[in-house]
């Protein structure tokens, strides 16, 4: 009999990049062996290479790189028989672009301005439907789509030409899903209410496919939070806002089930409209036989030391963990801060971290240590471990420094207070002040800090292991798909043969 299979949506993430992310996905797929999952990765570039050796039951991998390609034809078309390419240019005719493309592209700018009538996340499947039969770039590129997109945004919104020229070439790569070809599946499920869901909105119109959308961070809050801090213009912020949240909501209209792994999401999906009955927190879990309590290796041994887990990039703020080490060195002087984890994310950021290390003279206090060959016995290095991030959603270091009985510090985002929830110290974030001196009050006070090891490793044994967890998305899957199917009305559209070209992965 063969498996049910999952259409499993990441976004720079799994497989070719680590993290909290990626390991759910890892363990996702390594725990539920029952089912068939198909990795449908979207990522910024085409150049990536594989960071996880894919189970038996993930060989198929769907690749589609949002930049780096000038169409679709150059990378998530390229299995696609240059005779039926030829077909779609051919079809493509200025009258077809008039009459076909610009009403839904004018449906899609309403959609973004937050016309209700376009929350529903129908009008993506229909432009998926259009670019089925017709080209992508000869569409998006046409003379009459810049001018449609320029008439309605310029003049109203203090737009540069070199404003709607980059929001018109946003569109035309960050929807680039919709150019992809999708197998069908028994249930789609995402990581994030964001462009990969784009082939969960297109499944559920198409073939009345099951959606799930897990919440790990909240997307929308994400985006807002970077496109915040980037140096756009006025406009730009808005546009690509806009867009986030027109791509973050349709996620949710189409879901049959929301499923974050914090209570704290729900803070953004139910004013975003997801009802609170479609909504499962399902948190996530760890193996305490792995992660386990290990005492402290001969090089960190007599020194008292700090160790985290990240990847440096800007939502893990390392500013303000660097500028903590400060504050704990007043007092401690011997202190020395490990911090593991890729320095590949944003090289640009580490340097400026860097550069802050060295102005504070936090060399040899402040150590960016890269990977460590044994991630489970990392913690061991430590007498504390400390998380400074500004976004989260249940973080695994957390929980794994916990069932190694390492005290957590950390900041109060995501579901942090959910899992620490008494078994170590929160403050706000970006106070480094408050962050260095909860690292202090932890690494003065051994009782202290012994009692909260012990009593977070009993909190993962009773509430966060890994089984819990993946039987939790167990349950949903089997529900889902026992359900009866639903009856999706398909209006008649003339769409030539989509060819599903997956990437085997040997």
């Amino acid at each position: 009999m063969a498996k049910p299979t999952i259409l499993l949506c990441t976004e720079g993430t799994y497989p070719f990049a680590g993290g909290g992310v990626s390991t759910w996905c890892d363990i996702l797929c390594n725990e539920l062996a029952e089912y068939e999952f198909v990795v449908y990765s979207v990522t910024g570039a085409p150049e990536v290479r594989l960071r996880y050796e894919l189970p038996a039951n993930a060989r198929r991998l769907l690749h589609v790189p949002l930049w780096g390609v000038t169409q679709p034809a150059d990378y998530v078309l390229a299995k696609v028989a240059p005779r039926e390419l030829r077909a779609r240019r051919k079809r493509t005719t200025r009258a077809v672009v008039e009459t076909e493309f610009l009403p839904l592209l004018r449906r899609l700018l309403a959609g973004l301005a937050g016309a209700p009538a376009e929350r529903d996340g129908r009008l993506l499947w229909e432009l998926w439907r259009f670019f089925g039969a017709h080209d992508w770039r000869a569409s998006w590129k046409s003379q009459a789509a810049w001018d449609l997109f320029s008439a309605e945004l310029d003049g109203t919104q203090d737009a540069t030409l070199e404003d709607l020229a980059a929001a018109f070439g946003w569109l035309y790569h960050c929807l680039m899903p919709l150019a992809a070809p999708l197998p069908r599946t028994e249930l789609v499920h995402t990581t994030i209410a964001g462009f990969p869901g784009l082939a969960g909105i297109v499944s559920h119109y198409e073939w009345g496919t099951p959606f799930v959308v897990t919440e790990h961070g909240v997307w929308l809050r994400e985006r807002y939070i970077a496109i915040s801090a980037d140096d756009f213009s006025p406009f730009a912020k808005r546009f690509l806002m806009d867009l986030s949240r027109y791509v973050g909501q349709a996620n949710y209209a189409c879901a049959d089930v929301v499923a974050p792994v914090t209570d704290f999401n729900r803070r953004w999906e139910l004013p975003c409209g997801v009802a609170a009955a479609r909504i499962e927190t399902i948190r996530n879990g760890i193996d305490p036989g792995l992660f386990r309590p290990r005492p402290k290796p001969a090089r960190t041994a007599g020194r008292p030391t700090v160790v985290a887990a990240a990847r440096v990039f800007p939502l893990k703020d390392m500013e303000t963990m660097i500028r903590s080490a400060a504050v704990v060195r007043r007092e401690l002087p011997d202190v020395q801060y490990l911090v593991y984890g890729s320095l590949d994310a944003d090289p640009p950021y580490v340097e400026r971290c860097r550069a802050l290390i060295a102005e504070l003279e936090l060399d040899g206090t402040f150590e960016f240590a890269g990977h460590h060959p044994r991630p489970a016995e990392l913690y061991a290095d430590g007498d504390v471990c400390v998380l400074s991030s500004i976004s989260e959603a249940f973080p695994y270091t957390v929980l794994e420094a916990m069932a190694c009985a390492r005290p957590v510090v950390a900041t109060d985002v995501g579901g942090v207070t959910e899992a620490l929830d008494g078994y170590g110290l929160v403050v706000a974030p970006r106070d480094h002040e408050a962050l260095g001196q909860a690292v202090v009050t932890l690494l003065r006070d051994d009782l202290l800090r012994a009692q909260m090891g012990r009593q977070a490793r009993e909190a993962v044994l009773s509430r966060f292991r890994v089984s819990s967890s993946v039987d939790g998305y167990r349950r949903l899957y089997e529900r889902q798909l026992g359900r009866e199917a639903i009856a999706t009305v398909v209006e008649p559209v003339v769409v030539a043969p989509v060819v599903v070209a997956p990437v085997v992965v040997a």
